[in-house]
């Protein structure tokens, strides 16, 4: 099984690189939001098995979607995968009820064996 995933970044090279490169090995990229609003919507219609969120993004942050997204839907994964990761953050980040951080400069890599990891678990 491929997993399924939704990206959610407002930079657009940077949704569209991590579209491409997750397709290229074999994941199944379901849909690719733009702002946390629109990601909240997409989980509901695409039903991902993992959805990768940016944490800095305008009116809605990654943290804040996390958690719109958690009444939702209470057992979905979410991947925090930010430039900005720090202690503080990732603490964060887990009581909004993210799964896993990444910091973007760990790579594409790292952020492929994260999503695989979280499907084999759930």
């Amino acid at each position: 099984m491929n997993a399924k995933v939704l990206i959610v970044d407002d930079t657009e090279h940077v949704r569209k690189m991590l579209v491409d490169m997750l397709e290229l090995d074999g994941f199944d990229v379901v849909g690719a939001a733009a702002s946390g609003h629109d990601a909240v919507m997409m989980a509901d219609r695409t039903d991902p098995d993992v959805i990768v969120m940016d944490y800095r993004m305008p009116e809605m942050d990654g943290l804040t979607t996390a958690r719109a997204v958690h009444v939702r839907r209470p057992e979905q994964p979410i991947i925090l995968y930010t430039a900005f990761l720090d202690d503080e953050l990732e603490a964060l980040a887990k009581e909004a009820g993210v799964a896993i951080c990444i910091g973007k400069f760990e790579g594409l890599n790292s952020l492929e064996r994260h999503i695989a990891e979280l499907v084999r678990s759930f």
